[in-house]
């Protein structure tokens, strides 16, 4: 006798098939049981489970050889179009119970299941949610990453990191220009490779504690084989000392994974696979699911799927005549949770805050069509971008209370038109993705269950990948557009734009005074910002440890008609000078370079000079060399964001940085330790097993009067016109900012533009006059090049000794030698004194410098009321001392007070 299969909390339940069906009874049959008869699959739900198993998942047949069956979720929305606020409320009990097994809320999940479980039997909640986000996220403060897996579990992972408050990012498929963190097989996908590409890699190797969220765990092979690249990630990236510590939510040794799954169906030997991959690694591993059980599969289920395969599927719909309205959401860019997002925080925002603008303009696209409040409207996801616009389909529920969400997907499935069978209709069109295994028109995508026995939706609102070009959309009648127009009268598609992975640079005129093809400048625009602090309070915070320099500016030095004749004095006495040292610097980057180099200047000391180096490679070898300015902090390290922007246009081994002139070499050494620490810690953006060590931390400078580097134009410590300006001679750009409320964690860091400087402007003059004496220069031999001496550094520790400047690990941060820097000195800090070599000082009878290098210095500390000592046998023209003392109203060693300039 043949019998009906069909599962309840307590298992199997058989129903003789001779019992009458009516017509509802056959379309409320679990959709598992056609499945469950034919193939003879058994799913059975574990005692203490949350939910049961058949109330979470259907069954239908995979059109793929390594596996028969496939788990249909009820809960997803992914296959089956299910109320958004169903799907939403299982992903945060999913989100409640990771948060409980962490330790870090002991709300009792119950009764939002209980709820869940009506729900799915018909009986929809009084409340809007199931369970709402709390108002102080379970994550907050604490270092806990969720990784979702495409690309079912894109917006389920989501919505448990918007619930935990955590750092988010999830697998794709897609093609990006950043450098993959990693990768891992998805064994028994029909897509089975999928990669990581997250823009800051940190977040991810370095937390303490991972939530990896799959919509479902068979065998578990794809967790366990992230894991064990993430833990090796992780002993790389983590400070030492955490490998022993506690992980968020408890548990010792060091790092703690858990792996929240919507269903649980394990075998006995694939759970023991789990605990020896944490009793291998020292971790903590656990596993949380709505619904846990097993799965039981005949030996020959491969065989009658295949028989079952054999037998034609339904054939396509038939065109509906109807409308086709392209609308656009205004959200602005969309950042794709695949380059990692923060859920919570000053730069989080929560999903539902987004989808509001985007399903206002829906309603305002249906409701022009003619669409009316109770007509049945699905909003269609696309592969990977699921999130959002399960957003936008609960919003959009209250102006169209009848509407469902579900997504397009790649995965193809045997269709069956019958109650008791999950998918029973598909609609198949040309992919539009630029996905790693093809572009658009590469593959053949899916939609299902758009119609069920004959009824389709009113309305269909599709929500494309961010960013997705509305020409790849059309095509004809192989066209996602296309195949929507036979699935519902009216279609709305609704454009997003997309947000870039890392910002781009700017360029002038926008920002900076330069031309645009002269540097792009990898900073974020902060003129509009208030950074401006009075000198003195800027050094009080910074020598008490209160703020980094790099926090604020000082207020901006907008040079006397005297002082700008001292500059125009001194380019006229060294421009050719300058022009040969930048000849010769530039001819040993080419060289290094293999004529191939790409110019990273350290703003914004070191963005005039790149520009001349940039125009002097065009000189001399018709090369147009790409010149970017980026920001380095000492004690923060370089803009790693902007360094990975960088490693996403160009090859590592390419880059070469650059700078003006080196003092004592904290700048070099803290550009070492950066680019080390960048290459070394297992997240330098080009793979789990980083290639970062082909990225050099070589600085060529135009002066290195401190015996810093290899690679230079000079050692000669002389006046070099763009020191005695500050932004209006370097683009009217200021210096660069660090301040994590104006910094996201996708910025690079910062600077203003001072346009209302541009009468003052000197940039282009400076450069365009240097530039001007190339074709008199002729560049020096080049000598091997040698490891430099460090002379520098020693002369500054025994300055700060003899001056009492206190412990010298931190007074030689007060010493700031050669003319470059003490000039900086006086013109942003506050300085105590300036050191000078006798001779440089020395006068004719009419009281004139007999040499003119210092007549900037000299000029700025009369201005200042600062004292200029001689001192013998001192290895650069001068050294500038900032005040070793400071307090508001510090006053400089004449006795006077320190004025703001």
């Amino acid at each position: 006798m043949t019998h009906l299969a069909e599962v309840t909390p307590s298992g199997v339940e058989v129903t003789p098939s001779g019992a009458e069906v009516t017509p509802s009874r056959r379309e409320q049959r679990w959709p598992g049981a056609v499945v469950s008869d034919r193939l003879g699959i058994r799913l059975t739900t574990a005692p203490r489970s949350l939910l049961p198993i058949d109330a979470l998942v259907g069954l239908a047949v995979r059109r793929n050889p390594k596996r028969a069956q496939l788990l249909v979720s009820r809960v997803l929305a992914k296959h089956a179009p299910t109320p958004p606020g169903l799907a939403i409320g299982a992903a945060r009990l999913l989100g409640a119970a990771v948060a409980n097994r962490l330790g870090l809320s002991s709300a009792d999940p119950k009764g939002p299941a209980e709820a869940l479980r009506r729900w799915l039997e018909g009986t929809p909640p009084s409340c809007a949610e199931i369970l709402a986000l709390p108002d102080i996220p379970p994550a907050d403060g604490r270092s806990i990453a969720t990784l979702g897996y495409a690309e079912t579990a894109t917006g389920l992972g989501h919505l448990v990191a918007e619930f935990l408050g955590s750092y988010y990012v999830h697998s794709t498929r897609i093609a990006t220009a950043v450098r993959p963190f990693g990768g891992f097989e998805e064994e028994h996908s029909h897509a089975t490779s999928h990669t990581l590409v997250p823009t800051d890699p940190d977040r991810l190797a370095c937390a303490a504690t991972v939530v990896l969220v799959d919509d479902e765990l068979s065998t578990g092979r794809t967790v366990l084989n992230t894991i064990r690249e993430l833990h090796t990630a992780w002993r790389r990236a983590a400070p030492t000392d955490t490998h022993d510590g506690d992980a968020p939510g408890g548990g010792k040794g060091g790092r703690r994974y858990v792996v929240a799954t919507l269903v649980d169906l394990r075998s006995r030997e694939d759970r023991s696979r789990f605990q020896a991959m944490a009793d291998e690694l020292g971790c903590r591993l656990d596993v949380v699911a709505l619904g846990s059980g097993s799965v039981e599969l005949p030996d020959d289920v491969l065989d009658r799927a295949s028989e079952w395969l054999a037998i034609p599927a339904p054939g396509d719909l038939a065109p509906t005549p109807g409308d086709l309205a392209p609308t656009r959401g205004d959200l602005g860019g969309v950042r794709s949770a695949r380059f990692g997002i923060d859920t919570s925080g000053p730069h989080g925002t929560r999903l539902s805050e987004l989808a509001v603008p985007a399903a206002r303009s829906a309603a305002e696209a249906l409701a022009a069509g003619g669409v009316v409040r109770t007509a049945r409207v699905l909003v269609l996801g696309s592969e990977e971008h699921l999130a959002l616009p399960l957003a936008i389909a609960d919003a959009l529920t209250a102006a169209f209370p009848d509407t469902s969400f579900s997504s397009t997907t790649r995965s193809p499935v045997h269709v069956h038109d019958e109650p008791g069978y999950a998918i029973r209709s598909a609609l198949q069109f040309a992919s539009h993705d630029h996905a790693v295994d093809g572009g658009p028109g590469s593959g053949p995508r899916f939609a299902y269950n758009l119609t069920t026995g004959g009824k389709r939706f009113d309305a269909i609102v599709y929500v494309p990948e961010p960013g997705t070009a509305p020409e790849d959309l059309k095509g004809g009648d192989g066209s996602v557009t296309a195949a929507l127009k036979r699935a519902a009268h009216t279609v709305v598609v609704l454009h997003l734009a997309a947000a870039p992975p890392y910002p781009e640079p700017l360029r002038g005129p926008g920002f900076g005074s330069y031309p645009a093809e002269d540097v792009g400048w990898l900073l974020k625009d902060l003129s509009h910002a208030r950074l401006e602090a009075p000198t003195h309070e800027r050094e009080a915070a910074i020598q008490s440890g209160r703020a980094s320099y790099a926090e604020s500016l000082p207020q901006e030095y907008e040079p006397s008609p005297e002082y700008q004749a001292l500059f125009h004095q001194a380019l006229e006495e060294s421009k050719h000078r300058i022009a040969q040292a930048v000849a010769d610097v530039t001819e040993q980057v080419l060289a290094l370079r293999g004529n191939e180099p790409v110019l990273v200047s350290l703003a914004r000391a070191g963005t005039p000079v790149g520009v001349l180096m940039r125009r002097w490679a065009r000189h001399a070898h018709g090369l147009d060399v790409p010149h970017y300015t980026m920001s380095i902090v000492r004690g923060l390290g370089i803009d790693r964001n902007a360094l990975r922007w960088l490693l996403t246009r160009h090859r590592p081994e390419q880059l070469m940085f650059v700078d003006g002139w080196t003092g004592k070499g904290a700048i070099t050494r803290e550009l070492a330790s950066s680019v080390a620490e960048f290459a070394a810690d297992g997240s330098a953006g080009a793979g789990l097993q980083s290639s970062g060590g082909r990225l050099s931390p070589e600085l060529a400078v135009l002066a290195d009067p401190g015996h810093c580097v290899r690679v230079f134009g000079t050692r000669d410590d002389f006046l070099i016109p763009s020191a005695c300006l500050n932004s209006t001679v370097s683009g009217l750009a200021s210096r660069t900012v660090f301040n994590r409320e104006l910094i996201g964690p996708h910025d690079f860091h910062g600077a203003k533009f001072y346009r209302e400087l541009a009468g003052r402007d000197v940039s282009n003059e400076f450069v365009d006059a240097v530039a001007a004496c190339f074709p008199d220069i002729r560049p020096a031999a080049q000598p091997p090049l040698a490891d430099p001496s460090w002379a520098g550094w020693a002369a500054v520790e025994k300055i700060a000794v003899e001056h009492g400047l206190g412990p010298v690990r931190s007074a030689v941060n007060l010493v700031k030698p050669g003319v470059g820097e003490t000039t900086r000195v006086l013109l942003r800090r506050v300085p105590w004194k300036v050191l000078a070599r006798p001779e440089l000082l020395e006068k004719d009878d009419a009281g004139r410098l007999l040499r003119g290098e210092l007549a900037h210095v000299l000029l700025l500390a009369e201005q200042r009321g600062v004292p200029v000592e001689p001192v013998e046998g001192l290895p650069y023209s001068c050294v500038g001392l900032i005040h070793p003392q400071l307090t508001p109203g510090a006053t400089g060693a004449d006795g006077k007070t320190v004025l703001d300039v």
